[in-house]
């Protein structure tokens, strides 16, 4: 390729022909042969978008709407994970609160609807409960941990995962209504629960916090309950 093409490609960041990753058949007409140029280029960046938005969430491990069976787990039907895959309800800032036991399929939803968002542009934030109240105690104090929470104020979903499982103090308690409070009516908000909304006053140590809590993220919500048994427990391997 021309030295002069790759020169001004770099120069106006055109990667496709910069990177000399492109390589369309010159026969073309003009205006073809450009177009063939512009539609490769955007295709380029948005992939590297998609894996840099997977990447800024930090998603755990990538999970599909697909892989989830909901012929074992029938407290949630095919119709309604179609519904979350739209994620019109995005749009709309509804939140979504999954509850059951551990093994159930919650988290498994929460990074299917993660997953799927961030692949169609939109910006997601993935933490379990115990990690969060880590970034939110040392944002003071840690240039990672502040630019984490400003990364959350851009986000348009918000995962946390495996909430309920350790008490917070009543530090962690009130960091953590704050944040609520922030983004309820600008993010949409996924959390996975292995406690009821009655359990949440102990998980909190304070009833009236949570009534606070739960009138906020509530009041555009959808609450699933997971109440068939384990499937890692029913799907377990051992040794003999």
């Amino acid at each position: 390729m021309n030295a002069d093409i790759i020169k001004y490609a770099k120069q106006f960041r055109i990667r496709v022909l910069g990177d000399q990753l492109f390589k369309p058949d010159a026969a073309l007409p003009c205006e073809e042969y450009l177009l063939s140029i512009f539609k490769k280029e955007a295709i380029y960046r948005e992939e590297k978008a998609i894996k840099e938005r997977l990447k800024q969430a930090r998603f755990p491990t990538y999970k599909s709407f697909k892989e989830f069976d909901c012929e074992f787990q029938k407290s949630i039907s095919y119709e309604q994970l179609n519904r979350l895959e739209t994620l019109e309800w995005i749009d709309d800032l509804y939140n979504l609160i999954l509850i059951g036991p551990p093994g159930t399929g919650k988290t498994h939803i929460a990074l299917a609807v993660g997953n799927h968002a961030a692949e169609k542009g939109y910006t997601v934030a993935f933490h379990s409960m115990d990690n969060l109240m880590h970034v939110l105690k040392t944002k003071d104090i840690s240039a990672k941990s502040k630019a984490r929470i400003n990364w959350f104020k851009k986000c348009d979903l918000i995962i946390i995962d495996e909430m309920g499982y350790l008490p917070v103090t009543q530090l962690e308690a009130h960091l953590f209504f704050s944040l609520i409070s922030e983004l309820y009516e600008s993010t949409s908000i996924i959390i996975t629960s292995n406690k009821g909304f009655e359990g949440w006053a102990e998980v909190f140590g304070d009833a009236v916090l949570v009534t606070a809590l739960l009138d906020r993220i509530t009041q555009r919500c959808q609450v699933l309950s997971f109440t068939d048994e384990s499937y890692r427990l029913k799907n377990r391997k051992s040794i003999f």
